[in-house]
């Protein structure tokens, strides 16, 4: 039994590459062990008690002496593990570093974080992936099948999101997206940022200022910690109100209402998306509104959000650089039928100030604070003038932006 339910402990991990060191090239993985046989019966009788019962110590102790399986803290924890948790990739979940926990198409198992991309050295069936990938979004509501192939969901505060074939081109796809164990503060954060100091006096001259932001970056760059950490900055008398597809913003906040989309059920009906929910997010009276990822035709409510009095606003999207933020923001008004001059005046009018954050050699940092220049004519396209920038060598250097950003803030309440 004990090589049953033994896994890789997270200091077995493999560094495999580096960047500039040419394709990632690891060892042969090690299969993963199969299952132990009393695993099943053990499913099948705490499902007679009602899954309320699989998280309780006593519960899982009588099934397994059921089978005569000695209900050693290990056994229990892998049967939660398989029961209601992570499954095999549980130990690189709990893991202190690891922010991302991945299974790609040949069921490899990779994990992100301090050092890199790395092999755990373990490879996942395709019937554990398929199985594990869909028990995870059922706990949370949502389908994995052959109708629905793709989707994503946040499990006990870790964001899973799952492609089943043929959609992935091979095996069941997973990625996890690992929360810090502690939600850092702003200062924390801006603690590891290059020239820390002076990018945390411009992060809370914008809380503090109530400028309507844009965090822009790639996937894993740090845009939601960012938005977090400086929401939890937000006076405590201030009620919080998120949209978002998946809940990622978790601001240590005592007011934060947090909304959360909803995709279609089979019948194609009952779906929530986040245009929706910032309607409804306005009508319950929000002292900062916050959209996160903003990747598509609700560009246009969250715009004309910003333009109705809701100061403070943030909110978070995809994009190389704060300067290809109009382009993003022109390519996602496009879906909802504006025209780019009608994008360009609400941006103008509604967005403060836009932060980039770059992720480098394991270091996530805002490098970019740009501001809306004001229009010289009323066609004037929509663009950003560096407020705030990271010159390379580590020093946050101030660029012709700064005085319209501080000109702006100017006019708003305190």
């Amino acid at each position: 039994m004990d090589s049953a339910i033994s896994a890789p402990e997270p200091s077995d991990l493999r560094t495999v590459g580096a960047p500039g060191t040419g394709p990632f090239a690891p060892d042969d993985p090690e299969p993963l062990a199969p299952e132990p046989p009393w695993l099943d019966a053990t499913r099948r009788r705490l499902a007679e008690r009602g899954l309320e019962d699989v998280d309780a110590t006593g519960a899982l102790g009588r099934a397994l002496d059921a089978e005569q399986v000695a209900a050693t803290p290990a056994t229990v924890r892998y049967l939660e593990d398989e029961l209601t948790g992570f499954g095999p990739l549980a130990p690189w979940v709990r893991a202190e570093g690891i922010t991302d926990v991945l299974v790609d198409a040949a069921g490899q198992v990779w994990t992100d974080g301090i050092g890199g991309l790395r092999s755990t050295g373990l490879r996942l069936p395709p019937e554990r992936a398929s199985a594990l990938a869909t028990r995870l979004l059922a706990q949370a509501g949502r389908r994995l099948d052959a109708a629905v192939p793709a989707a994503d969901a946040r499990v006990a505060g870790v964001r899973v999101h799952a492609v089943l074939p043929p959609i992935s081109g091979g095996g069941p796809v997973l990625s996890l997206r690992v929360p810090a164990a502690d939600r850092p503060a702003l200062g924390e954060l801006a603690a590891g940022w290059p020239d820390g100091a002076t990018w945390l006096d411009a992060m809370r001259l914008l809380i503090r200022r109530r400028a309507s932001v844009l965090v822009s970056g790639a996937t894993g760059s740090g845009k939601t910690t960012l938005l977090a950490a400086a929401l939890a900055e937000v006076p405590p008398d201030e009620r919080i109100v998120t949209v978002e597809d998946t809940l990622e913003a978790t601001p240590a906040h005592p007011h934060v209402v947090p909304l959360q989309a909803r995709a279609a059920n089979v019948e194609g009906a009952g779906e929530i998306g986040l245009a929706e929910l910032i309607r409804h997010a306005l009508r319950m009276r929000p002292d900062r509104l916050v959209v996160g990822e903003c990747r598509g035709a609700e560009v246009a409510e969250m715009l004309t959000a910003l333009n109705t009095g809701h100061q403070g606003a943030w909110g978070t999207l995809h994009a190389n650089s704060a300067h290809d933020v109009p382009a993003r923001l022109h390519a996602m008004g496009a879906l909802a039928g504006w025209s780019r001059a009608a994008i360009d005046a609400q941006a103008r009018a509604g967005v403060d100030a836009v932060v980039h954050v770059r992720r480098r050699t394991g270091t996530r940092a805002p490098t970019q604070l740009c501001v809306p220049v004001p229009a010289d004519a009323p066609d004037a396209p929509l663009t950003l003038a560096p407020a705030l920038t990271d010159d390379g060598s580590g020093r946050a250097v101030r660029g012709p932006g700064w005085p319209l950003l501080t000109a702006r803030l100017g006019d708003h309440d305190d």
